[in-house]
């Protein structure tokens, strides 16, 4: 059996080609890979059942939370977005060996700088199986190879999935060895010591294992350790906007790390918007965690009191944490101080307001009137979604 080493060497080797290769012949693997998935639908969702079955399982025994398990399910659905995304990877421009810039340095010198592959990225999830082809594709595209590491949950779909992607291309010209799949509990940590042959780590999970990645290897980490993310509702705003906004932002898929977790509403507009959104919430079973001063406009609504971790907790589930504010100020120096830097938006028809908001919050996206639920690579036009970067060096943001 191939070690992770052995595996990092052949991906590696793969690698010169496939940094090489031509556009025509990668959006042409792309294709093969889109028309793949959609034939072995079933070869995908059976295994992704047994994966349930075992989830299930652990879940009953505390072992695994609600929201990892609704993370792992695959429909045909979830496929046919799978499709979509590599196709989307297909129409996007081929970065590698475009001219970024070019000086003449002198009569007859000239410098030029030029987009590169990175090299071999070792990607790192949890249990979503959705992760495989985005990751494969943009990788494909930009001619890295890449060693994959999905979670113990997700074992026999991300393998159905690697299968069916990898055995598409093995007669085009893309040599499929520059994709490796890890398997092992083991293999991350081996991963991570193999700085000569990986260049690039993108773990995405915990907050607690994303510093583990950080803390325990010499190559360099893009990624993010929290998503808590937060909703201000400010003095001046649109209702039908911020009923729309707080709603989706919170129920329409509140394990992903996009869902707000905070939602933050200036005094002057608790006593009538605070009702309204709770009732919606109530009817979507959203736990509501509240400071003292929406505690008493919600308690009808059987709502929680907040406790001081709250304001710093990521949920990943319909619980939501709610504070009233004095000011715009107060709402993003809370936001500043308990936030993690994802994606925070908010609600105004003030543009001396939306102006503030946008300038001092320190997130790697900001948004005005918009859904947080909208960070993300796909919806960036990046096609797909290799990671969300919180730091400022190098990449920041949804990272395609």
């Amino acid at each position: 059996m191939e070690s992770v080493k052995d595996k990092a060497i052949l991906a590696k080797e793969a690698f010169i080609k496939l940094s090489n290769a031509n556009t025509s012949d990668k959006n042409e693997a792309l294709l093969l890979m889109a028309k793949a998935l959609d034939k072995n639908r079933k070869k995908i969702l059976e295994a992704n059942n047994l994966d349930l079955a075992e989830a299930k399982k652990l879940l009953q025994k505390g072992e695994l939370t609600e929201s990892l398990v609704k993370r792992l399910e695959v429909t045909d659905s979830k496929i046919d977005d799978m499709i979509s995304g590599i196709k989307d990877v297909v129409k996007l421009e081929d970065p590698v060996g475009k001219t970024l810039s070019a000086i003449e340095l002198d009569s007859g010198l000239e410098l030029y700088q030029v987009v590169v592959p990175i090299g071999i990225i070792g990607m790192v999830f949890e249990s979503r199986p959705d992760v495989v082809p985005q990751i494969i594709s943009l990788a494909l595209k930009s001619g890295n190879g890449v060693l994959l590491k999905g979670g113990r949950e997700s074992a026999k779909t991300n393998r159905a999935i690697y299968e069916v992607l990898t055995d598409s291309i093995k007669n085009n010209s893309i040599p499929n060895n520059a994709f490796q799949l890890l398997e092992k509990r083991e293999d991350v940590t081996e991963m991570l010591k193999l700085d000569k042959y990986v260049d690039l780590i993108i773990p995405r999970g915990s907050n607690d294992f994303v510093r583990f990645v950080q803390s325990n290897t010499k190559i360099p980490v893009l990624g993010h350790a929290d998503g808590i993310c937060h909703a201000y509702v400010d003095k001046n705003y649109d209702e039908k906007k911020a009923l729309g906004v707080c709603f989706d932002a919170k129920v329409q898929y509140p394990a992903v790390c996009n869902a707000i977790e905070t939602l933050l509403v200036h005094e002057k507009s608790a006593k009538k918007f605070l009702p309204k959104i709770g009732r919606m919430y109530k009817e979507a079973n959203v736990e509501m965690r509240c400071c003292p001063q929406s505690y008493e406009i919600l308690k009808e609504l059987k709502v929680k009191k907040a406790k001081e971790k709250d304001w710093s907790t990521e949920y990943n589930d319909l619980i939501i944490s709610i504070k009233v504010v004095k000011s715009l100020e107060d709402a993003v120096a809370h936001i500043n101080k308990y936030g993690s830097h994802h994606t925070d938006t908010i609600i105004t028809e003030d543009k001396k307001a939306s102006e503030y908001f946008l300038n001092f919050v320190d997130s790697s996206s900001v948004m005005l009137n918009a859904s947080t639920r909208f960070a993300d690579g796909f919806r960036y036009g990046k096609g797909a979604e290799i990671g969300i970067s919180t730091g400022k060096i190098h990449a920041r943001g949804p990272t395609g």
